[in-house]
């Protein structure tokens, strides 16, 4: 890959390759952009009704649970990570600063996920998070993540 702007565009299959996560917890379904130079990814996740966590989160009026935009936002820049050439690390969340929610995320919904590398070492580092329906913000914040070995198979 160049190191401008990238028209890599992941579909889930390459996801699957990339994040350990699986049904119900994978919450990215497609990147859709990433830039090196810049150091940014977007993602998104396509709500359906189908999600369990409807099901339960206020089933008379379903929004998306806050902490499940959080993961999700976090699952993006893990795929960063990856690209950037740490296949052989699993980013662990470290702490999340300055989180909002500004507004639900309902079924229908394309929820729209981009991270913003604020720094990164082989250690570990920390993203600038936000989370889009359209032009409206629906929950931002500072990831922070450690990156560990992964386990030999």
């Amino acid at each position: 890959m160049s190191a401008t702007l990238q028209q890599t565009t992941l579909d889930i299959k390459d996801i699957l390759k990339i994040l350990p996560h699986r049904y119900p917890f994978l919450l990215v379904d497609k990147i859709t952009e990433v830039d090196y130079d810049k150091g940014y990814i977007v993602g998104q996740k396509n709500m359906t009704m189908n999600e369990l966590f409807f099901q339960g989160h206020f089933p008379n009026e379903p929004i998306m649970p806050g902490v499940l935009m959080i993961e999700a936002l976090a699952q993006t820049g893990a795929v960063f990570i990856y690209l950037k050439g740490f296949q052989n690390k699993s980013a662990y969340l470290l702490n999340i600063n300055n989180a909002k929610f500004r507004n639900p995320v309902r079924p229908g919904d394309i929820l729209h996920l981009r991270c913003e590398v604020g720094h990164m070492s082989n250690k570990g580092g920390k993203f600038k998070a936000e989370a889009f329906v359209g032009e409206k913000t629906a929950a931002e914040a500072e990831i922070g993540f450690v990156l560990v070995d992964k386990p030999q198979q």
